[in-house]
């Protein structure tokens, strides 16, 4: 596993500019399960689980800035709809996790996360896949896992997402900003496992066009972009819910995954 020193971007100011944690938690809903995954001695993660079948896929999902785990209680049931098992784990200082964001806590719990919960999967004989899912901030750990994949992980999917370091580069000098960029986008281009690619066709916070690099960039021979039509950055579901899930669905139960590829046109 190879991972880049972050740590520049974990000065307070930047944090504070550039995390919008939330707390809060809620009654567990029916079917699902509730997890605590400790990332280091006396700081633990809030997670939620909501399992369709012990041989289902799984999406392991991160989520955007200011949201938290909670927020999905209402969506999980759409993915568990299509088939797919679905987790979603807070981030320090998010939802019911202790601790305060960082940049790279961020990227390196992604790395626990992913080690507890395909134990946890394991231990309670679900045997299907793993995809990785990063909306929006929750790029950044879904590009840090797919990138060391060693076959951990059986796909990656993002949504709302760019390959960039974006506001966590606010305030850092020019040439080691520069170089941090550089060497974040050599990363995203790394990841071979497959992809898709889900993005709005108006979404002024990330660019369309930055999304459509970052997909030819990519050096999986397995990939496919999405691009929900009149779609801005929160607003896919609503815009497109059916050609979201019908792409995640396709995604996750491939018939031939060598099939996989292209960008469908929003037009």
């Amino acid at each position: 596993m190879t991972t880049s020193d972050y740590t520049a971007l974990d000065r307070p100011e930047i944090s504070t500019n550039s995390f919008y944690p939330r707390p809060g938690w809620t009654l567990t809903p029916e079917g699902a399960e509730d997890h605590t995954i400790e990332v280091e001695e006396g700081i633990s993660l809030s997670g939620r689980f909501f399992p369709a079948g012990p041989a289902a896929p799984t999406i392991l999902f991160f989520y955007g800035n200011g949201e938290t785990a909670v927020d999905y209680d209402g969506i999980a049931p759409l993915y568990n709809q299509i088939g797919a098992n679905f987790f979603v784990v807070d981030y320090r200082g998010y939802g019911g996790s202790g601790g305060s964001p960082s940049f790279s806590t961020m990227v390196s719990d992604a790395h626990v996360v992913l080690k507890t919960i395909k134990s946890t999967l394991a231990m309670a004989q679900f045997t299907g896949p793993i995809f990785i899912m990063g909306r929006s901030m929750g790029r950044h750990p879904a590009f840090e896992l797919a990138a060391n994949a060693l076959n951990n992980i059986d796909g990656l999917i993002i949504e709302s997402g760019r390959p960039t370091l974006g506001q966590f580069l606010h305030g850092v000098e020019g040439s080691l900003a520069q170089s941090m960029e550089t060497d974040y986008q050599v990363k995203v281009a790394s990841i071979n496992v497959p992809v898709l690619v889900i993005h709005g066709e108006v979404d002024t916070l990330a660019p369309l066009q930055q999304a459509v690099s970052m997909f030819q960039s990519l050096s999986s021979s397995e990939k496919r972009m999405i691009v929900v039509p009149g779609a801005g950055h929160n607003d896919l579901l609503y815009k497109g819910l059916e050609q979201y899930f019908g792409a995640i669905h396709s995604f996750v139960f491939p018939p031939d995954c060598s099939k996989l590829g292209g960008v469908d046109d929003p037009k």
